[in-house]
């Protein structure tokens, strides 16, 4: 089991700087889309009295972990098991309109990471899961035994941006005509046998095709692309988001989204921008942040993470 003691959120001083100022009046609502075991909202609740915080996970055990660290805190803590999509649905369902503020750590969570038996890490011989959900049906092991070698290929390129991916998928369909690849330590034997030797000197041949099982099995791509959306619909005027990424294509969907909110869509040549084609977004970082070198050496979690903020400033049209 993991030790949430343990367990460093990552940017924690950057967030909390971000949304304080969404969350610093009475009756503010904190939505922890990713709630994992905690870090974050412990924090949070500890720093604004006042405020009620609405966490969810598709995870059940980081819930019941998260559920044991923030028990002091009461009536407070509204604990709901969903996808990080149904933002406005676990609003609703704990009887709030909107969200004062709202929270996006992605990624797979240090408790997923830590429990060998998910079979996340390619490190390590498990079996192939992968799973954020264990109430959901479809599994690495799945994956690799159902789909056809083209649309493993697919999700090779697609969501691990693996340039061996014609050459993995070929590979792992014929290794799986011999006997089943159950197991994690099957899967890295057979991509580390497919791999050439100058590659193999660039990093470790499975990195990639993991995470591509990972994201397709767990749909977070198309997760996330539903998610931003809604929770931009469910930010109260003057709320604040902080979103937490790990790799490019998520980091991706978040920009498109910010950008697309951040920008007028006064049609071209329009003398005067009316109010309905004001944008409902206002950027508050420059870009992506990065993690501090400081940060980056003590939290190794940190070093791919990029932060994109936002503040909501008017309603839709």
């Amino acid at each position: 089991m993991a030790d949430t003691s343990l367990h460093t959120p990552v940017l924690l001083a950057r967030t909390v700087e971000l949304l304080a100022p969404a969350l610093a009046g009475a009756g503010a609502v904190l939505v922890d889309a990713t709630l994992g075991l905690g870090g974050h909202a412990e924090a949070f609740l500890t720093r604004f009295p006042g405020l009620v915080l609405v966490g969810i996970d598709r995870d059940q055990e980081a819930l019941r972990l998260a559920g044991e660290r923030l028990a002091p805190f009461g009536e407070r803590v509204r604990l709901v098991h969903a996808v990080y999509d149904a933002v406005p649905d676990a609003l609703e369902s704990e009887g709030f309109a909107r969200a004062s503020a709202i929270l996006f750590d992605l990624g797979v969570s240090s408790l997923q990471l830590d429990r060998i038996d998910r079979g996340f890490s390619y490190s390590q011989d498990a079996p192939l899961d992968m799973r954020m959900d264990a109430t959901s049906e479809l599994t690495a092991e799945r994956i690799l035994a159902e789909y056809s070698e083209a649309d493993l290929r697919r999700i090779f390129y697609e969501f691990g941006e693996e340039k061996l991916a014609p050459r993995y998928a070929r590979k792992i369909v014929q290794a799986r005509e011999i006997s089943p690849l159950s197991r994690s330590g099957q899967l890295v034997d057979v991509l580390v046998a497919a791999t050439p030797a100058a590659v193999k000197r660039t990093g470790h041949p499975a990195k990639r095709v993991f995470q591509a099982l990972r994201i397709e099995v767990n749909d977070e791509l198309g997760v996330l692309a539903r998610a931003i959306p809604a929770a931009i619909g469910a930010l109260a005027v003057g709320g604040r988001m902080v979103v937490l990424s790990y790799q490019s294509l998520e980091d991706r969907i978040v920009k498109h989204a910010f950008a697309s909110g951040s920008a007028s869509t006064a049609p071209r040549g329009l003398p005067v921008e009316l109010p309905e084609h004001r944008p409902q977004l206002r950027l508050l970082v420059r870009g992506a942040e990065l993690a501090s070198d400081e940060e980056r050496a003590a939290n190794s979690r940190a070093t791919p993470v990029r932060l994109r903020a936002v503040e909501r400033v008017r309603e839709a049209a």
